[in-house]
């Protein structure tokens, strides 16, 4: 059980933000719009919409109900249900800790950016790729991969309800705000019209192909953090009466209209400005975007504006993986919370390190959790949810004991048991075949 008022989240409202905020992420501003330009745009937002409908929102809320009901963080929660389920929880784990590898870099990158915008090195009249490339060959990529490990740190030793929660209701505002401003700067640029021809209106002659419906359901998947075992955590730091299904339901319809509205930030951004193309990839943010704001007035403010959105959205993230790995070692090692959140820190540490010296190690690093053990642990958490969880205690935890109706359940089961493991299963075979 979780005991003492900084071991809970303090307000349902806290537990949403937190929740919301472990979904959005760098998933949402870096990885969405990319992904999307590469799958043809609108015909990729409305399979993503569906994915996230169909199959995020019944994986939350069967992460839900595991961690409302064990009290517990992921390996402890499936061990109490069966010894031969603990992997499954041992699988999140690994997952934080391949993925902080390479996310505080991403995350270090648009710190520095920020910073370049602000210190005017960005417009200094260096070629942006160029000013990419010194910048990953010098001593600055490591010094702010460290600085954010480090932000990331303090804010994860303070605790869940001082330090995550308190986080949350601060920079998740903020960053609602400063994408709302971006969105309408974007409109009145010269190619609003035709970013948002690309983005909104669907081809459908590209919709329905494997790879698009492939990369909706990889993108879901990694936006909303499931099969990653934080949800599991978080979901145990809930206050008793938290309704599951609002809370998931807001999570993830948050992270849809984060993601939409990056998309109506950089999709106009692009078409403005000739010789850029939708489908340039993970490069889109750091190498493209910049040329956008040369040629607008205040290219500092807007540039250092953009970057500190991305910067808070990768905190967001990178709180997640972090509290994941402090939270085992606090359960399964009785360290305190700060001992267990400087053990994760040394851990995130060594794998960035690792992640630094070697791109083939990153590129591995962000195949190896996307395209597989994500998509692994999200269809393991199916099956469990679908086939081995009792549905006495899946009804109790959806329904809060009985005080709330649960019309749906039987079409949440179906979907659990059925529908979701033959998409992610195809996701998951095709990654491995391509």
């Amino acid at each position: 059980m979780r005991e003492g008022n900084n071991n809970s989240f303090g307000s349902k409202i806290g537990a949403v933000l937190v929740a919301a905020g472990s979904a959005i992420g760098l998933g949402s501003i870096w990885r969405f719009p990319y992904i999307a330009g590469e799958n043809g745009g609108g015909a990729f937002v409305l399979l993503y919409l569906i994915c996230v409908l169909l199959l995020g929102i019944p994986v939350m809320l069967s992460e839900f109900a595991i961690g409302t009901h064990t009290r517990k963080g992921p390996v402890k929660a499936y061990e109490q249900f069966s010894k031969w389920w603990k992997p499954l929880g041992y699988n999140s784990i690994i997952v934080s800790t391949l993925i902080s590898g390479f996310y505080y870099i991403v995350a270090g990158w648009s710190l520095y950016y920020f910073v370049a915008s602000i210190n005017g090195t960005l417009y200094s009249g260096e070629e942006f790729h160029s000013i990419f490339e010194n910048f990953c060959a010098s001593w600055q990529e490591p010094f702010y991969t460290m600085l954010f490990i480090l932000v990331t740190h303090i804010i994860v030793a303070r605790g869940v309800r001082k330090g995550l929660e308190r986080t949350a209701e601060w920079v998740m505002p903020i960053l609602f705000v400063m994408m709302l401003a971006m969105a309408l700067r974007a409109a009145t640029m010269p190619g609003a019209r035709e970013g948002y021809e690309f983005f909104f209106k669907p081809d459908f002659s590209k919709a329905f192909t494997v790879k698009t419906i492939v990369s909706a359901i990889g993108q879901a998947f990694f936006s909303l953090s499931i099969g990653l075992g934080c949800l599991i955590t978080f979901s145990s730091y809930f206050k008793k009466g938290t309704n599951l299904s609002t809370t998931a339901w807001s999570s993830s319809m948050l992270t849809f209209l984060v993601a939409v509205l990056s998309g109506m930030v950089i999709f106009p951004a692009v078409f403005s400005v000739e010789g850029l193309e939708p489908t340039q990839g993970p490069t889109l943010i750091f190498e493209t975007l910049p040329f956008v704001f040369k040629d607008m007035s205040m290219p500092e403010f807007w540039s250092a504006t953009f970057f500190l959105l991305i910067a808070l959205a990768a905190l967001t993230s990178t709180i997640t993986f972090h509290e994941v790995i402090t939270e085992y070692f606090q359960e399964h090692h009785n360290l305190s919370r700060k001992t267990g959140a400087t053990v994760s820190t040394a851990i995130a540490v060594v794998s960035s390190i690792l992640c630094l010296l070697s791109g083939k190690i990153f590129d591995f690093f962000d195949m190896i959790t996307a395209d597989v053990l994500m998509p692994l642990g999200g269809l393991l958490t199916c099956v469990f949810a679908g086939w081995h969880l009792d549905r006495e205690v899946f009804r109790k935890e959806i329904s809060n004991d009985g005080t709330l109706r649960a019309p749906l359940f039987g079409v949440l089961v179906f979907l659990l048991k059925w529908v979701a493991p033959l998409l992610i299963g195809t996701t998951f075979i095709y990654n491995l075949a391509f």
